[in-house]
Order: C-alpha cells, then structure tokens, then sequence
C-alpha cells in the first residue's frame, strides 16, 4: 500500500485515539527515533487526534504531562536497575518492558483506544501485550533492522536476538510502517512479511527549523572555513555512516581544492578512530571534529558548506539528508537504501558508491567545481523537503495506515501460531548488492 497525500485533503477521517509507545521520547533522545516520534505525535495532534505517548522516565521529567496537545506518560524506572549499555541490553530491555507494560495499562485504564503504534523492536514485548489484552489493531514502525546494520550479518547471539524480536513483532503487527522503499524490500525479504501489511511513510522534516539567518551562516562561515571551499558532515560517528570514506577522500580533493576544509559534527565510538585516521594522512589543519552542535549552530554549520556529505554504508532513510537540504546545502550522497530514493543525481545532489573515497571525492569534486550547478540543485532539494516531507503529509500518511490496520480487525482476531524462526550462526541475511 503506498498512501496518497491528497487523500487526506479530500477525506480527512475521524478523529483517532492513539495509543504510542517509544523507548526514548524529550527529554530522552538517543538518535532520530524519540525526535520522530515527538514530531509525529505533535503533528497528529494538531490534526485533531487524541494522542497518549508512553515512554521511559528520565531524571527531573514529570511522571505525567500534557505538552503540545499530546498526554506524554513515563515509566519509572524499577528498583533494580540494569545498566543500558551493549553487554546487558536485553536485560534492560525486558525490565523496560515490564514498567512500560504497567504504565501503558494504566494509560488504558484512563481511556480508550483505536489503534496501538510501537516504534522499533524494544517496545515489542510491551506493544504486542497491551495489543492483545485491548484488543486493538498494532502498527509498528520498523526505524531501523539489525541485519542492516551490520550489512547482513548477524554475528553474535544479542544480534541475532534482536533480529527474531523484530521478525516476531513483524508478524504480530496488523501494519507494519517502514521509511523508504529500501527498508520495504528488507522487510518483506527478512521477515517475511506480505508487502501488503508494509506501508511506506517516510520520514518527515521542519524545515523551518533548518533555515539559519544570515549572520548565522556568516559566522559559521568564519569559524569553519579556511581560505577555499568548506565540506560539512553531520551524525553520529559509528563505522556504518562511512566517515572513514569521506576522511579518505580528503587528500584527493584538497590537491583540487587548496584551502578546503571539512568539518564533522557528532560524536560516536568511531570518533578517535577517525581522528587518528586523520593525524595519519596529515590532516589536522584541514579536518576538523567539532563534536555536538547545538539546534542553533547546525543548521548554520550546513548551510556554511559548499557541499555536505552523506557517506553512509547502511542507511534506511537518511534523515540528515533532508535537514542539510533544508539547510540550503548542495547534497553529496552515497547511493545506498533510504538515501537513493530522496536524492535525484543531477536535479537534487551528486551520488557515489558507498564505500568508494575516489568516488566520493569525485561527486563532491562536481558540486565544488561548479558553483552555479551546486545552488541549482540545492535550491531544488529544499524545495523538495517543503513540498514531500512536512510533518503534516507524514502525519496523514500515518492515519491512513491506522485506518487501514482497523480495517482488518486488529487482535479481535483469533491468535495465531507464531512463526517459526530459524537464524544460523553467523549467517548471511542479504548479499552486499541487496544490502546496498
């Protein structure tokens, strides 16, 4: 099913009690989810929605509150506590569950429902309970897989746990909603999933939020920018967003360009490897890791670059894509998932093969070369993300996938048998090809 925006205007429905759950919500915010999930269940709202988010407590946050129309519910956490880290995730992510489990419950107690909407596979225990004790239809949104993340391979047992809780969650949802076609074709080829239960909705941007002033970009200019063109990274540092390929690809495109400079913002485990990857390739004057930028200063920083850069080897949407483009920044992109399906090569950026530098440096290398092409299709990609991805069009895509969910009768069903899932030791899921 591939949602059609107009509908929305024509057919707005009726107002929907939504029930969502998410691991991470403001103030917590590990990655992209928790912003997703507040900008979609603010969006609803303001559609006219009921919308009650459930979700982990953090220290100083009220147990319970109502911000921008959205009744937000956090689950204190128990007694004993398990430390969030890799060694002991899934521990934590069963104690998570059974607080969550006892606060959605109660948020049930206190209302009802239309429709159940889990974000990824650790709500999953939670969501799939509260689903069948409501007996309400469950859409769940697959954000991201394991096997993509580590490019088809599942290595170890917390990886191959992961993937049977996703599998599992895949099959006991009414709908399933992934980010871009790439993250379709996964789906349905990992877990088997009928392409009829998996509606494509991708994800959504403010791009008034991304638009810095004048004298911001002015400033950002002067603190980044050396005597030539600057090149911008955004994201977190972790081996599978390429920066080693962009670090790799400097050299090439400063013997181009002398004066370049790049600067990358975020910070991740990958971060000292990188820098001694730049120290190696004598780089420290022209690389520069600037760590965390703040709301204000990243959009200034984008829009700052002659280019900015999304190395990425696995990336179901490429959220920082969109934000750099509605930034005003002329796009450099590696063909790869999510990335593939927002970037035109011509009309909208430059794309490379992912894990090429020499490809890398010769993409940027065009944007660079030629400034009058480099605006061009950068002025056309913030054009794009107003018209394709506003949070309101994201949010009436998401309604109809619930509607569609409702259709087909939700846990009112009889159970069924689970599936069986059979994972190998250190087995392939996809080829380098599918995975790209």
């Amino acid at each position: 099913m591939s949602p059609d925006a107009d509908l929305i205007a024509i057919n707005p429905g009726r107002r929907l009690r939504i029930l969502m759950l998410s691991w991470e919500y403001p103030p917590v915010l590990v990655g992209g989810l928790g912003r997703h999930v507040h900008a979609l269940s603010g969006a609803l709202a303001a559609a006219g929605h009921e919308v009650t988010v459930v979700t982990r407590h953090a220290a100083g946050a009220p147990l319970r509150e109502h911000v921008n129309g959205v009744r937000v519910i956090r689950a204190a956490e128990d007694p004993v506590a398990f430390p969030l880290a890799t060694g002991s995730l899934l521990a934590w992510t069963m104690a998570f569950n059974h607080t969550l489990t006892r606060a959605a419950l109660r948020a049930g107690d206190d209302g009802e429902y239309d429709v159940i909407h889990a974000h990824d596979w650790l709500v999953a225990h939670t969501a799939i309970t509260l689903a069948e004790h409501l007996g309400l239809p469950l859409v769940t949104t697959i954000h991201a897989t394991e096997a993509g993340r580590h490019q088809g391979w599942l290595p170890e047992e917390l990886n191959r746990t992961i993937h049977a809780v996703e599998h599992w969650i895949t099959h006991e949802s009414d709908r399933v909603i992934v980010c871009s076609g790439y993250m379709r074709q996964q789906v349905t080829s990992l877990f088997g999933a009928p392409q009829s239960r998996v509606d494509v909705v991708p994800n959504g941007v403010d791009d008034r939020a991304w638009r810095a002033g004048a004298r911001a970009v002015a400033a950002a200019r002067a603190r980044f920018a050396g005597d030539g063109p600057l090149i911008g990274y955004a994201g977190r540092l972790v081996y599978e967003k390429g920066v080693q390929h962009l670090v790799h690809a400097v050299p090439r495109l400063h013997r181009r360009h002398p004066g370049l400079r790049v600067v990358i913002a975020g910070d991740g485990p990958y971060r000292e490897q990188l820098q001694a990857e730049a120290a190696a390739l004598r780089l420290d004057g022209t690389v520069r890791f600037a760590g965390f930028m703040t709301a204000t200063q990243l959009p200034a920083m984008l829009a700052a670059t002659d280019a900015t850069v999304v190395p990425s080897l696995y990336e179901p949407f490429g959220m920082v894509a969109l934000e750099a483009a509605a930034a005003g920044a002329p796009l450099a992109v590696a063909a790869t998932g999510g990335l593939a399906e927002i970037v035109e090569p011509g009309v909208t950026g430059v794309t490379f093969p992912h894990s090429d530098p020499e490809a890398l440096a010769g993409a940027v290398d065009r944007l660079l070369a030629d400034e009058v092409f480099a605006r061009r299709v950068a002025r056309r990609a913030r054009s794009m993300v107003g018209e394709r991805y506003s949070w309101p069009a994201i949010a009436g895509l998401t309604v109809l996938t619930y509607l569609g969910a409702g259709r087909e009768g939700g846990r009112h069903r009889p159970p069924t048998a689970p599936a069986k899932i059979v994972v190998p030791e250190g087995n392939l899921l996809f080829r380098d090809d599918q995975a790209s």
